[in-house]
């Protein structure tokens, strides 16, 4: 009974608000139809500059967040994009009539106000306001303050809502671009250029993922979403473009968790004439650079952690550190029979399918990813599972990779690319055989990419980072969706 009577509370409210804008509309004063506002400052910008601003007139627009209305005077809070700010209101200031409006204006409203700087007898750097137009009526109720907008559900599907209210939101997302156009300046001082490659293509390849598929209707033909960036960029590298990189959507037909979402923003860099090594000096450089450049430290508070990204990252094999916190040396595993059995007494599950490699992998996962907080490269994977990466020469069961690990997570995955055009088919002969297996994240045999081989791709290395894992790392974010605007959510209907 308590809940339909607040429901009919809620609805009386938002009638009264209809009736206004209503009400102005018959008057004709519809906030609809005002096309433009000039505005000269905003909020902080005027704090920061007290001393120049005080006493000169300033225009400001934004959103009122609370209004107390006290006669012929009154004060209300307006929140732009940089912060909020005061405005003293007065009828004899304002005009009688726009006065008796502004009483009617509810918190939710957009307003521009024109007025004088000056500071309160309390200290408070606020706006004499000269004039104060109604630029939007707002027709829905804003979350109370003080309890704020705290379902995680609701501040997902309406992120709009979500920045009205929760300011460090808003900064979240301020330093993702930031961190973002870090990095782009960070590459092009490096020689880098920037590229876009399809999203549609007729095969996802380049890593191991479901990928999302569609029909082309106008070509009448399957195609799916890309699930990586990997395979357009190298045939740039043999088309002479020895440097490139895309930050870019990719699309994954996975599940959701607080590290994963199905679509998901990637960066991938190929660099020609270098190898997985200039892959590790170019990470650990430029995470060191973003850090100080948005954060001003590289000295980075996450969860429970302090991350140390000023100290030269860890450098350590898979072998080796599956040695050193699982206490197995698959160095001396020389069979496929001995790996099985070293599963079965560690209680690590494997398919039927799994080679050595696989089994090595699944160690990895299980007792050592969630050791590596601070910094390391994980180098060195086993062939089964890097099927587009040059073998190391003095033992071609192993592979020039490696993973970056911070805070148990994988951030980046790098490789001394494969550049031998036989081998690569053998390659993705071997993937083949896995997809009919059952593994449907295995790839597919890409012709046009194999040409291109054929052609001839310089050596190089390339790298992918998760640019919204790194973003996480940041801004000391827990969960891959309080770094998206807008994440996957299933629908309420």
């Amino acid at each position: 009974m308590g809940e339909n009577n607040q429901q009919q509370d809620i609805n009386q409210l938002l009638k009264v608000r209809r009736d206004k804008l209503k009400e102005l509309q018959e008057r004709g004063k519809d906030p609809f139809q005002i096309t433009k506002y000039d505005v000269t400052h905003h909020s902080t910008e005027i704090k920061d500059n007290f001393n120049e601003l005080e006493g000169k007139n300033v225009s400001i627009a934004g959103r009122i967040m609370s209004k107390r209305v006290m006669g012929k005077a009154s004060f209300c809070n307006v929140q732009d994009l940089k912060g909020n700010i005061q405005s003293y209101v007065a009828r004899d200031s304002i005009g009688e009539e726009t006065y008796a409006d502004f009483k009617k204006f509810d918190v939710g409203d957009i307003v521009g106000i024109k007025g004088e700087v000056f500071k309160t007898k309390t200290g408070e750097i606020s706006i004499h306001a000269a004039e104060i137009t109604l630029l939007t009526k707002s027709l829905q109720i804003l979350p109370e303050k003080y309890h704020g907008l705290v379902n995680t559900d609701i501040r997902y599907r309406q992120r709009y809502t979500d920045l009205i209210m929760n300011d460090e939101v808003k900064e979240t997302f301020i330093k993702r671009s930031q961190i973002i156009s870090a990095i782009r300046r960070f590459l092009d001082s490096q020689g880098f250029m920037e590229v876009e490659t399809p999203m549609l293509v007729s095969n996802a390849g380049g890593a191991a993922a479901r990928p999302f598929e569609t029909h082309y209707n106008a070509l009448d033909e399957d195609v799916k979403l890309r699930i990586s960036l990997e395979l357009y960029l190298k045939r740039l590298i043999v088309g002479g473009m020895e440097r490139v990189y895309e930050i870019g959507r990719v699309f994954r037909n996975e599940g959701l968790d607080t590290r994963h979402n199905p679509e998901f923003t990637l960066m991938e860099l190929y660099q020609a004439y270098t190898d997985y090594h200039g892959m590790m000096d170019l990470t650990e450089t430029m995470f060191r650079h973003v850090a100080q450049e948005v954060c001003g430290t590289t000295l980075i508070p996450y969860a429970e952690a302090m991350i140390d990204l000023g100290k030269p990252f860890e450098r350590i094999s898979m072998m080796d550190a599956v040695k050193k916190y699982a206490g197995v040396d698959f160095s001396e595993v020389t069979t496929l029979e001995e790996a099985r059995k070293l599963a079965d007494e560690h209680h690590v599950h494997y398919e039927g399918r799994h080679g050595k490699g696989d089994i090595l992998a699944l160690f990895f996962e299980e007792f050592v990813e969630d050791k590596l907080i601070q910094p390391t490269f994980v180098m060195d994977h086993p062939i089964e599972i890097s099927p587009l990466t040059k073998k190391k020469p003095e033992n071609p069961e192993i592979t020039e990779r490696f993973e970056l690990f911070i805070y148990g997570r994988e951030m980046a995955n790098a490789y001394s690319e494969l550049n031998d055009p036989i081998d690569q088919r053998e390659r993705f002969k071997a993937q083949e055989a896995a997809l009919a297996a059952g593994d449907e994240e295995a790839n597919t045999t890409d012709e046009d990419f194999l040409n291109a081989l054929e052609i001839g791709m310089p050596p190089t290395g390339g790298i992918g980072y998760g640019i919204d894992r790194l973003v996480m790392l940041l801004t000391n974010s827990p969960a891959i969706r309080d770094v998206l605007l807008f994440p996957t959510m299933k629908s309420l209907n």
